[in-house]
């Protein structure tokens, strides 16, 4: 059996300010780096064998944060778990994006990612995680959009997946060539 835990980076300045971060490199704020200890103090519970990382500096910061508490020597870094590209609407709120475009913005070409290059990636990068890592503990630091993509896509029946929460943890179990959610969303780490 091969588990995935799915790891939403910490907080950022943008996220409290509403604005959608996509591929913008924004630095974690001083709670995402205090969500990140905690939520490796906690992981540091059980062993893991791997630590994969978004190329984004606020997943790749979750990351290495989260490496120092366990153990765990190198973050690997794999671009396929990135953020959906957000395109004209990076650094923008919804107020704002209904203020340029309209109420109907997201029916728009303003560049964003579609969906099927999204999921496309993630499945790729999970195909390549059961290949490569059959049997092992890994986690994953990536984004909220991406992670409910994904998601949903595994979890057809769930679908839509909710928003995430930062530094939220969601464990996944492949075995007898099925998926297995066991835990979702969770962040009792900061509570």
């Amino acid at each position: 059996m091969t588990q995935i835990a799915i790891i939403r980076h910490g907080t950022t300045s943008w996220n409290k300010a509403g604005k959608l971060q996509g591929h913008s490199d924004i630095p974690l704020d001083e709670e995402g780096i205090q969500q990140a200890m905690k939520l490796g103090i906690w992981l540091n519970s059980e062993p893991w064998d791997l630590l994969y990382s978004s190329h984004l500096l606020r997943a790749k910061q979750t990351a290495a944060v989260i490496a120092q508490e366990i153990g765990i020597s190198s973050v690997i870094e794999d671009q396929r778990i990135g953020e959906a590209g957000g395109g004209l609407i990076e650094g923008t709120t919804e107020e704002e994006r209904i203020a340029q475009w309209g109420e109907n913005w997201k029916l728009l070409d303003l560049g964003m990612e579609n969906n099927a290059s999204v999921v496309g990636r993630g499945l790729s990068f999970m195909q390549d995680i059961l290949a490569e890592h059959a049997g092992k503990k890994v986690l994953l630091v990536t984004h909220g959009s991406f992670i409910r993509q994904l998601l949903d896509t595994l979890f057809p029946d769930n679908s839509p997946t909710p928003a995430m929460k930062n530094t939220s943890i969601t464990r996944l179990q492949f075995s007898n060539e099925n998926w297995r959610c066991e835990l979702f969303n969770c962040v009792s780490h900061l509570e």
